[in-house]
């Protein structure tokens, strides 16, 4: 919510992220060191998820298509959270369910999704599905810290927003969004979120946003 952005503010000074080029280039510098070093930490728990997740018959990962940095489409990747053809299921409960249609609109998520499966609603409580983009971190696709990755069918609410972070930074796994507005916060306030965090980018707010991101993941607050 506002309030929360407005939080957002107070926590952190807003600069803009250090000279340019430079600045980008150490905060990928940041990223690679970082995701090498927890990889083989990750990979044997990822590996554990990934057989429960499978127990059901369906994949054990999805690569959900994001738009990254300077528009480039990505693979976005999690463990499963969804029944198959989830896709196909959420045009049947928006076009049933105006309420749910609405709630669409709005934030992009249903709060009582019927698309979620009993693992997968634990596994995006904890976060844990979010742990296989340690892979788009190293590969260069996306950052521990950024704004949220979006797909290509909403490319126009983002342009229409004003959501220029987007096209300009690497998408994070974690960001003020995830911190400060995780539960319920409309769309237009999270792209504000976003907004905020690109003027506010440096090594010391993407620390700390790191930091609050143990918390909120302790707290399972996730949708």
């Amino acid at each position: 919510m506002y309030g929360d952005r407005q939080e957002f503010q107070n926590v952190v000074p807003l600069r803009q992220i250090g000279s340019g080029a430079a600045g980008y280039f150490g905060k990928r510098i940041g990223d690679i060191v970082l995701g090498l070093c927890m990889l083989p930490i990750l990979a044997p728990l990822i590996a554990l998820l990934w057989c429960l997740v499978r127990l059901d018959g369906g994949p054990g990962f999805f690569g959900h298509l994001r738009v990254g940095r300077n528009g480039r489409a990505f693979r976005c990747w999690k463990l499963r959270t969804m029944v198959p053809d989830a896709e196909v299921w959420l045009q049947v409960q928006i076009a049933g369910d105006e309420a749910a249609a609405r709630e669409w609109r709005e934030t992009q998520k249903l709060r009582n999704d019927p698309r979620i499966t009993r693992l997968g609603r634990f596994l995006r409580r904890s976060s844990l599905d979010e742990l296989p983009q340690i892979w788009n971190i190293v590969a260069g696709e996306m950052s521990f810290v950024g704004p949220r990755p979006f797909t290509p069918d909403q490319l126009r609410l983002y342009l229409d927003a004003g959501g220029r972070a987007y096209f300009q930074m690497r998408p994070g796994i974690t960001g003020p969004w995830q911190v400060f507005g995780r539960t319920d916060t409309r769309f237009d306030n999270r792209v504000r979120f976003d907004e905020t965090y690109h003027c506010a980018c440096s090594p010391g707010t993407d620390l700390g946003l790191l930091l609050r991101t143990v918390s909120v993941v302790l707290a399972m607050t996730g949708r």
